[in-house]
């Protein structure tokens, strides 16, 4: 009889069952409703799910499409941005943020990113604007809202326009002098994200496009169905990317859970910094708080230099981690053509040397992260002793 060497997970990096246990007859209710309907596309649940949403974050409109990597895309394809342009964004973001770019046929231009925060740095913004920018793409990372004040500034200086990426914040706010906003209702459009891991994630993909002009829903509305006015009556040239009645239904349970999951992230991410940093200061760089921002931490990340030893430890032990992300975008062999070499963004570069995530979800408890901890603590006290 062989041994049995399957490596028991004893913390997971994100538990999807746990939620679900929590909600599971308003979930299953919710759905058992839309199949009974037979409406399952664009019905009265992504309806009502739009309404609920741009109410939520402050918004006039909020238009649900397919994914959040489709947000993106259409978002660019309703301001008209494409071949010959340049859309400005950060290299250490998943690939999509500069993906949806590629995809309408502009060209990312990368700036480099601020270390506390992981976000695009404004300072190194204006230097990369020319003739041919047309709009800042910055991401709110890991759930904390990027320094939007003077992105919003740069941009009016230079008439461009600002799509934030919040597919990793939602319910994450900014704080502004006169006023406090959640992101994606600061710039002229905002994308959000419901794959399953995020803050609001659903049964499977989807995502959502927030803005307070009309004129520009009215042509998200056109883009996410083939550009058809009417059943086949088509004005111009658009996608298939519709958001399900299912993942809807679902999300308008969630949705009214979301805030107090939220504050259950930020209850964890409070135990771990106090458990890492009683004793590992110097070791470990927890999530800088920044003061204009409330992190939601849909990724707990941590800084250490010895990451990957570290990664291969906590593994052993049954330790959920991943690294977001590991190879900046300047650098991935897609973009070989734009010319950058290492060392042009040298705090992205080196954040990609450094960065681990930590098990993070709401359910996650106590004791998991004691072990966490602990485990992390052992690592260091057996390179160092």
């Amino acid at each position: 009889m062989s041994k049995d060497t399957t490596l028991k997970v004893q913390v997971p990096l994100v538990d999807l069952k746990s939620q679900y246990e929590t909600i599971k007859s308003e979930i299953n209710r919710a759905t058992e409703e839309v199949l009974s309907s037979g409406s399952y596309i664009l019905g009265c649940n992504v309806r009502s799910l739009e309404n609920e949403i741009a109410r939520y974050c402050g918004v006039k409109c909020a238009v649900g499409v397919a994914s959040g990597t489709d947000a993106l895309v259409l978002a660019l394809s309703a301001l008209g941005i494409g071949r010959e342009d340049e859309v400005i964004t950060t290299p250490f973001t998943f690939f999509a943020t500069a993906e949806a770019i590629t995809q309408v046929g502009a060209k990312p231009v990368f700036v480099d990113i601020e270390e506390e925060s992981f976000n695009i740095d404004p300072v190194k913004i204006e230097e990369k604007i020319t003739e041919k920018t047309k709009a800042i793409i910055p991401v709110h990372l890991y759930g904390q809202s990027a320094s939007m004040g003077p992105i919003m500034e740069i941009a009016g200086r230079h008439s461009l326009s600002v799509i934030e990426d919040a597919a990793q914040a939602f319910g994450a706010e900014h704080n502004f002098s006169q006023s406090t906003k959640k992101v994606g209702s600061i710039g002229e459009l905002g994308c959000l994200s419901f794959y399953p891991t995020k803050n609001l994630g659903g049964c499977g993909d989807g995502g959502m496009i927030l803005t307070n002009y009309e004129k520009i829903a009215e042509r998200l509305r056109l883009l996410r169905v083939h550009g058809a006015r009417a059943l086949y009556l088509h004005s111009l040239v658009g996608y298939n990317s519709r958001l399900d009645e299912l993942q809807a239904a679902a999300l308008r349970v969630k949705l009214k859970h979301v805030d107090g999951w939220i504050e259950m992230r930020r209850e964890r991410a409070s135990l771990y910094d106090e458990l890492l940093l009683s004793s590992l200061k110097g070791l470990v760089s927890v999530p800088s708080q920044i003061p204009y921002a409330r992190h939601t931490y849909c990724i707990y990340t941590i800084r250490v230099r010895e990451r990957d030893k570290l990664k291969d430890y906590l593994t052993r032990r049954g330790i959920g981690t991943r690294v977001y992300y590991p190879l900046s975008l300047h650098l991935q062999e897609v973009y070989a053509h734009l010319g950058y070499k290492r060392g042009d963004f040298p705090v992205s570069e080196k954040a990609s040397e450094e960065v681990i995530s930590l098990p993070m979800y709401p359910e996650l408890k106590e004791e998991q992260i004691e072990l966490v901890a602990r485990e992390i603590k052992n690592f260091f006290r057996s390179i160092y002793r």
